[in-house]
């Protein structure tokens, strides 16, 4: 029996990984018809934050890892010597990463 997801159009939703299971999921009918018994099918509904949440999750997987054009100007700064530390922000971030490991404990 195939669930359908109302709002959701991934191929990861079926579990399948090239088109031609895709095609196969989408020949085979939701419900299949025996004499004498009633047909429904199951649906599932995805509130509109849901679906939010899912475009968002795709943005993020799409998106490069590093930053190519800072880890250029990060680089181009140290070579000419340009490059400076703000002590009092490194010191900082420490810090609130420090509270928040402790907070975890």
């Amino acid at each position: 029996m195939t669930i359908n997801i109302n709002g959701v159009s991934s191929p990861k939703v079926h579990g399948a990984t090239d088109d031609n299971k895709l095609r196969q999921l989408d020949d085979e009918p939701s419900v299949k018809a025996e004499s004498g018994k009633s047909t429904t099918a199951d649906t599932v509904s995805l509130s509109d934050n849901a679906v939010q949440l899912g475009k968002l999750d795709n943005s993020a997987v799409a998106a490069p890892v590093v930053d190519t054009k800072r880890v250029e100007q990060v680089k181009q700064a140290i070579s000419n010597g340009t490059y400076e530390v703000d002590a009092a922000k490194v010191a900082d971030k420490l810090m609130q990463f420090e509270s928040i490991l402790k907070s975890e404990k």
